[in-house]
């Protein structure tokens, strides 16, 4: 199979700029690898060999760049579902730094009774649909409120990336390996299993994060003087609030940490299942045809195109899940919160909205999804090509 990452195999971008053949040694009956490539490296050495520390940098850069250049798409898709969720965002048109501005005067604003700042209209807090969100937050909240809760999104992503890749490389050559040797019909289906359960470790692990996140992104600041609450003070507070209802029992107060874990989960699996499953046969497809005949540009646009097919067709599909995700983790009634169960949230949603209802905040979700995972895949492979390629100098 071209460009199998099983160990003694080169990565992906080794499998398009070096081809090898298997030849039968009739005295040992045992298959031996040539190298076909001027200059290939050596067949003994391969990205299998590259240490889970070394597999966790490439991540983590790759996650660090992801989320600084699509959080505004995630604030977008997080406001669109809160507020179909029925959180407000009525309050005080303020302007931010435009106060001067002749571009941004055609919000509909009023007078308010103390007389002091206009009170915005249905019209002016409503959000329409994703461009709408940006023209909104940036008037009303300022240009850098698009990036509200990036450093809980770098607090997330980092750590969890860097555990989610690499896991999946592990379990995935593991498991090429394995039933290569003994259930070859199973093979084509290791990148899902080894998605879906790299993504569960990781998605466990990081998730009380991933809770402050959505809560920062779906809840509007409108004290300019007082700077927003960040990623440990949205804990301290959704912990506070337990505590407050339920006294005696600590316990309970701390679960909330973990609200919506499981409809997290039962986005992110699928999901992973999904990307993985379309990604890996589709790059490996192309890296086929195209040969020892690609440069490295070349291979890194492939795998960004493959993530970025696989990454949105992923995110459509499971974007019910996503909604009923946000709406369990910004549930801020303590008894819902830790009663609320995945079935009741996707009838109050469907009675609430129907169809539109379960795909709200698709399209920044799509468009988020597609670029970060291209984003994550080709960046990561091109760190553990740079890590590899040094190995082999030393």
């Amino acid at each position: 199979m071209v460009g199998s990452a099983r160990q003694g195999l080169p990565s992906w971008i080794g499998a398009a700029t070096v081809t090898r053949k298997m030849e039968l040694d009739n005295n040992n009956n045992v298959l031996k690898e040539e190298s076909l490539g001027k200059g290939a490296p050596n067949p003994k050495i391969s990205d299998a060999d590259l240490s889970f520390g070394e597999r966790a940098f490439s991540a983590a850069g790759a996650a660090l760049i992801s989320s600084i250049i699509v959080n505004p798409l995630d604030v977008a898709k997080v406001r669109l579902q809160a507020q179909a969720a029925g959180v407000p965002y009525d309050g005080f048109c303020r302007t931010a730094s435009f106060e001067s501005s002749t571009i941004l005067q055609d919000v509909k604003c009023m007078p308010s009774s103390a007389g002091t700042q206009p009170t915005c209209s249905p019209e002016c807090t409503r959000y329409r649909g994703t461009l709408d969100v940006f023209y909104k937050v940036v008037r009303q909240e300022g240009f850098l409120r698009l990036w509200r809760g990036t450093n809980a999104s770098l607090a997330l992503a980092v750590p969890s990336v860097a555990i989610y890749m690499p896991l999946y490389d592990i379990f995935r050559n593991y498991m090429e390996e394995l039933t290569s040797e003994n259930i070859p019909t199973m093979t084509p289906y290791t990148p899902l299993v080894a998605g879906s359960l790299a993504r569960s470790v990781a998605c466990i692990t990081c998730y009380p994060v991933e809770l402050a996140r959505t809560r920062m992104q779906a809840f509007k600041h409108n004290q300019a003087s007082v700077r927003p609450p960040g990623v440990w003070r949205t804990l301290i507070n959704a912990v506070s609030d337990i505590k407050g209802a339920n006294k005696p029992q600590s316990f309970q107060s701390y679960r909330i940490l973990w609200t919506g874990l499981g409809a997290q989960l039962a986005r992110d699996v699928p999901f992973s299942a999904v990307c993985w499953s379309l990604l890996e046969p589709l790059r490996r497809r192309i890296l086929s045809g195209i040969g020892d005949e690609a440069s490295l540009p070349t291979v890194l646009g492939v795998n960004f195109c493959a993530g970025f097919v696989a990454g949105s067709i992923a995110a459509a599909s499971t974007c019910p899940l996503d909604v009923v995700r946000t709406r369990l983790q910004i549930e801020k009634d303590p008894t819902r919160a830790l009663t609320m169960t995945m079935r009741q949230t996707l009838v109050e949603i469907w009675r609430d909205g129907g169809m539109n209802g379960l795909f709200t905040g698709a399209g920044p979700r799509v468009a988020r999804a597609g670029p970060s995972v291209g984003i994550v895949v080709s960046f990561y492979e091109v760190v553990k090509h740079a890590l590899h390629s040094r190995r082999l100098t030393e």
